[in-house]
């Protein structure tokens, strides 16, 4: 059994008013071309617009802000291919330490260069999850970096809460909310917070289905780690972490699935109607929702765009 202290309704909008000043309050858009094709109407809480270009800049900063300074004085470390290395690096070059990042060496290179460009210094490794961790160990065992997690760390999910407080401060009565699922700090700190303000409210994770293992340990009630995950979606390759598996047991309705094809269409989509940059984990909602017309059907839904860092050398659609 676990003994966590999931944070409550007054610990996010603390960590809302610690972040404030070091993010941007996201907008939140519409498209009318794109609600008829849903048949719902859709709100899109924009995070691509966020700092460092996704939703990790909440997380990162309120974990960083959070930390003693005895233990902040060596620098921070992480392991991370896309996001969560450049929001760990800009969150320290904001509060005057150092970020040590070990990136597998087939991390998309536009994310490599948002990382060195917060001053963040890169340890590459084998693109497997051993390599990272024992990479990290030796990280942390050279500099007295502390860690902090991606995703399964209680101060990363309640930063990543502050995105889901954002959107209920809009006054928006929601019917359902979904958000896409990797590791699942996003989807377990929208689910929270969601419970807390509008307990009716649905809250959906939407997933590849070429690396599904949110789908499936939600319905084995355990989870089962996702082994050579294939999709475009780079951001979700990775396995469920065991705090946001509790939560998203607990207050998520179901965990939808999507094709690459699907993912694809529906980025496209964005870019089109929307002209906005968004990267294909951001997509893999708007997809879900396009391919469960039937359960969203005349509802008020929200749908979280995670980020928009993607190489536009190489859209998938063109």
């Amino acid at each position: 059994m676990h003994d966590y202290r999931f944070p409550q309704l007054l610990d996010v909008k603390q960590a809302y008013q610690r972040i404030m000043a070091y993010i941007h309050h996201t907008p939140i858009l519409t498209s009318e071309a794109i609600e008829k094709m849903a048949d719902c109407q859709l709100y899109f809480k924009c995070e691509n617009l966020q700092k460092v270009g996704a939703f990790k800049a909440r997380g990162a900063t309120n974990a960083i802000l959070k930390l003693p300074p005895e233990l902040k004085q060596n620098g921070v470390a992480t392991h991370s291919s896309g996001n969560h290395a450049a929001a760990l690096a800009r969150a320290a070059f904001e509060t005057g330490t150092t970020a040590y990042i070990v990136m597998p060496s087939n991390a998309p290179a536009i994310k490599k260069a948002a990382v060195k460009s917060y001053g963040g210094k890169i340890i590459e490794c084998e693109p497997n999850l051993k390599a990272r961790e024992t990479t990290l160990e030796k990280v942390v065992e050279e500099t007295g970096a502390a860690f902090i997690p991606p995703y399964d760390y209680m101060d990363v999910i309640e930063g990543q809460a502050t995105c889901a407080l954002e959107m209920w401060d809009e006054g928006i009565p929601f019917d359902a909310i979904i958000t896409p699922v990797g590791g699942g700090g996003l989807l377990a700190g929208t689910a929270l917070t969601t419970h807390y303000i509008s307990p009716r409210t649905e809250v959906y994770g939407a997933e590849p289905k070429g690396a599904d293992d949110a789908q499936r340990s939600f319905k084995a009630k355990e989870i089962i780690p996702m082994e050579n995950p294939s999709t475009i979606a780079d951001g979700l390759l990775t396995s469920l972490g065991q705090r946001n598996f509790i939560l998203i047991s607990k207050h998520v309705k179901d965990i939808l699935t999507v094709t690459d094809e699907e993912i694809i269409a529906a980025m496209r989509l964005v870019f089109e109607r929307m002209k906005l940059v968004i990267e294909p984990s951001s997509a893999v909602p708007l997809a879900a929702v396009l391919a469960n017309k039937g359960l969203f059907r005349n509802k008020k839904v929200g749908i979280i765009i995670s980020g928009g860092n993607v190489d536009v050398s190489k859209l998938p659609f063109q």
